[in-house]
């Protein structure tokens, strides 16, 4: 079972939807990535890693970080100031750059 949530900047209001699961994948003989999206987790026993969602805080681009070869450092602005999407709560907002994140205690999702 998956679980989100919505992060909301105090400021400026700028929400980012994240989940806790990331996006297992299994590589099939060829090479390319396949998911096992919850519920459907078909192929999850084949996974051997995880594209999970980040956010660099410098600039304020989401991009994808695979576990096999962990972000250290955004891909757009090089910044080292990035944050998985599920750990954004108390975060500073890289939109407005005056709020910080906070999660929305009424939008909290199950999948």
């Amino acid at each position: 079972m998956a679980a989100g949530r919505v992060f909301v900047c105090g400021n400026c209001g700028h929400a980012i939807e994240a989940w806790d699961e990331g996006n297992p994948y299994w590589i099939d003989e060829a090479g390319a990535k396949h998911y096992a999206y919850h519920p459907d987790m078909q192929g999850v026993d084949r996974c051997v890693g995880n594209d999970s969602p980040h956010l660099c805080l410098a600039c304020g681009r989401d991009f994808m970080s695979d576990s096999r070869a962990p972000s250290s450092a955004c891909p757009s602005c090089g910044a080292e100031d990035i944050v998985a999407t599920w750990m954004l709560d108390g975060r500073p907002c890289p939109y407005c750059k005056k709020g910080t994140f906070g999660a929305d205690p009424d939008r909290y999702m199950i999948s």
